[in-house]
């Protein structure tokens, strides 16, 4: 249903620098960047950052990354620790989801709740 997703960042180097991090265990990089807009993706941009551009208070936004594996999520969550990323939650099944929910979250630079997730059972 979506192409493309956009969150606005106040800090677009500490915002990059997370996303680069937190992003490569999932297979996706830093696709196109313009003066203050980055794109990220794994076969085209679909994912991006821009500035803050009202003078408003940001709402917490919620975005959840496919991962490939639980190892995937594991590494992800282990990129934002190495940050210093909040955890909101460490790597774990989340069955209340369904039972094989592998889950990780971590709060961005902007306070975003952040998640990496696999959704097939463990090998």
């Amino acid at each position: 249903m979506l192409d493309h997703l956009g969150i606005q960042v106040a800090d677009f180097d500490a915002s990059k620098a997370f996303y680069d991090a937190v992003l490569a265990p999932l297979g996706a990089r830093r696709m196109m960047e313009f003066p203050g807009v980055a794109g990220y993706g794994v076969t085209k941009p679909d994912f991006w950052l821009g500035p803050v551009t009202v003078d408003v208070v940001q709402r917490e936004v919620h975005v959840a990354f496919s991962a490939a594996d639980r190892d995937t999520v594991i590494a992800f969550h282990e990129a934002g620790v190495a940050l210093g990323a909040e955890v909101l939650h460490a790597p774990r099944l989340f069955p209340e989801y369904h039972p094989n929910y592998f889950g990780a979250f971590l709060r961005d630079p902007d306070g975003n709740n952040i998640e990496a997730v696999c959704h097939l059972p463990a090998p």
